[in-house]
């Protein structure tokens, strides 16, 4: 293939240009367009690279000879660095900028400049970077910890410092004292005792079947939530192991999640779908046309089994390719995770699925990941880089799920992290829906009552261990009233729910288990109408001698 850069156009905050991909070659296929930026950068100002993927196009299938002009267009903001020492914001600094094809991150085909006159700093509500719906600002100065981190200045003249092997282990007093798990956890510390206690229980008439298609602040959610007991919100919030339960008070039916990120499994059936290839071999078809078919396909599948909610796509990133679970993931750079991951929620969303991404955040090894491990990073590879695909998966998806990680980010459980899940997933990001714990085994850190109070919501619980919320104070029911809200909220939006009032499917180990029953009940009434037919006989028998 050869591909032509035509004029690069900057102009009301878009990046617009063409691209002509002409097949030289003598067998039909595709070709993608990959387009980089070079930011300027400063020594000591704001860390950026030198190659940063901004945008794609795959083209269709040409034949020898043909060509197609691509048309690549994205908006400049997508160039900012988040500065995490200075603005503390996302900025897009001024000068110059060189915009790149490349037939990958090293080789470059064509390249022309732009200019940013001015610098722009993403911090106010009414200038806020990629459509946030709150100003995008340090939530994790916690989680960088005692770390020399990488820096270009003077041509990386802190390499051998940043990368030399680690001589402590050990975390500092003050990190000790800020950590937190369930030997140390205690609910009444943070009891906020300006708290009124929710109404529960009221008789409102209303039924979950009446709520969808409502918005989030509709005020009969308000009225439906009152009608919720105690029990049934620590029974939402406690067991959602692969599935929402049913509550009768509002009138939810059970639903099924399924496990993924290839198909759809029912761990308790042992009933599956097709299975499809790993994300990884779709991140590289660079295809997002694909990617949108795969989540369509799965809703289809869903519908067939009767499956509510997705447990995928997964979309940490490539660390290492000896990563345990590099398999479910796409790729080592955040942006074309992003693409073909918020392309397959798509997919399942126009069937009425929901995709619970994962795993929410920084889930990027898989040794140790439950044993308290935790991630230390700063804030701007925490957005630019382990963030970015699940914000696009909000914001450019529709995501409607997510399942939070086991891992601790500094010294914070990630499914307890009040700056991951409200501050930036729910405020910044604009996300309705819920957050469920990736499986919960208790493992001496999860903890339902500190969850709910961070905006998980749900406990991916089949036993009965530290999931139950046991502190009933105002502020322990508030915080299981929103979890309730978020939970309910999804499911009355899933496709079973948008015909009206739902009809609880019979399960297949249900119906398997009925046709067992019926042959048996056959074969015994077979067998006692033979025992009879032998005992007539006999009888029979023994008269006609007798006479």
């Amino acid at each position: 293939f050869e591909q032509k850069m035509g004029d690069v156009s900057h102009k009301d905050g878009k990046v617009t240009f063409d691209v002509t991909v002409t097949n030289t070659g003598d067998t039909a296929g595709k070709d993608v367009v990959e387009v980089y930026y070079n930011p300027p950068y400063t020594d000591g100002g704001i860390e950026k690279a030198s190659k940063n993927l901004v945008a794609f196009e795959k083209t269709e299938k040409l034949e020898p000879g043909a060509s197609e002009t691509v048309k690549i267009e994205f908006d400049d903001d997508d160039m900012a660095s988040y500065d995490n020492k200075g603005a503390k914001a996302w900025v897009l600094e001024k000068g110059d900028y060189t915009i790149s094809i490349q037939s990958d991150s090293h080789h470059v085909i064509d390249s022309e400049k732009i200019n940013v006159a001015d610098t722009i700093t993403y911090d106010s509500e009414s200038n806020t970077h990629n459509d946030d719906q709150t100003v995008a600002t340090n939530q994790f100065d916690y989680a960088a910890g005692d770390v020399t981190y990488l820096s270009r200045a003077n041509h990386f003249a802190n390499y051998a410092e940043a990368t030399a092997a680690p001589t402590n282990f050990s975390m500092s007093d003050e990190v000790k004292a800020a950590f937190t798990n369930n030997g140390n956890y205690d609910p009444t510390k943070y009891d906020d005792d300006s708290d009124e206690m929710p109404t529960t229980g009221a008789k409102n008439g209303l039924r979950l079947a009446d709520m969808y298609g409502k918005d989030y602040d509709d005020a009969d959610w308000e009225k439906l939530l009152d009608q919720l007991t105690f029990d049934d919100m620590d029974n939402l919030i406690a067991n959602g192991g692969y599935g929402t339960p049913a509550v009768s008070s509002v009138g939810k039916i059970q639903l099924t999640d399924a496990d993924g990120p290839a198909s759809l499994n029912n761990n308790f059936t042992g009933v599956g779908s097709i299975g499809f290839p790993a994300s990884t071999a779709f991140a590289c078809t660079w295809n997002t046309d694909l990617a949108k078919q795969f989540g369509e396909m799965i809703g289809d599948m869903a519908h067939d089994m009767h499956v509510a909610g997705w447990y995928a796509p997964a979309m940490n990133i490539h660390r290492s390719a000896f990563s345990g679970r590099t398999f479910e993931y796409f790729s080592e750079d955040s942006l074309l995770s992003g693409v073909m991951a918020s392309n397959e929620i798509a997919g399942a969303k126009e069937k009425g699925v929901y995709s619970f991404m994962k795993h929410f955040a920084l889930n990027d090894q898989e040794t140790n990941r439950i044993n308290m491990v935790c991630t230390w990073a700063d804030e701007q590879a925490i957005r630019e880089t382990y963030l970015k695909p699940f914000e696009m998966s909000v914001k450019e998806g529709g995501a409607q799920a997510v399942m939070s990680s086991f891992n601790y980010i500094g010294y914070t459980y990630a499914g307890a992290s009040n700056n991951l899940l409200n501050t930036v997933l729910r405020d910044e990001w604009g996300f309705k829906g819920f957050v469920l714990t990736d499986y919960f085994g208790g493992y001496g850190y999860q903890n339902g009552d500190q969850e709910i109070r961070n905006g998980n919501d749900s406990m991916l619980a089949t036993t009965k261990i530290t999931n139950h919320i046991t502190d009933k104070s105002a502020t322990s029911v508030k915080a299981m009233r929103t979890a309730a809200h978020n939970i309910l909220y999804t499911a009355a939006n899933s496709w079973q729910y948008a015909d009206g009032e739902p009809k609880v499917a019979t399960p297949i180990w249900k119906t398997a288990m009925y046709v067992a029953w019926g042959v048996t009940a056959i074969l015994v009434i077979a067998l006692e109408a033979l025992a009879i037919k032998r005992y007539m006989d006999r009888k029979k028998a023994k008269a006609e001698v007798t006479a």
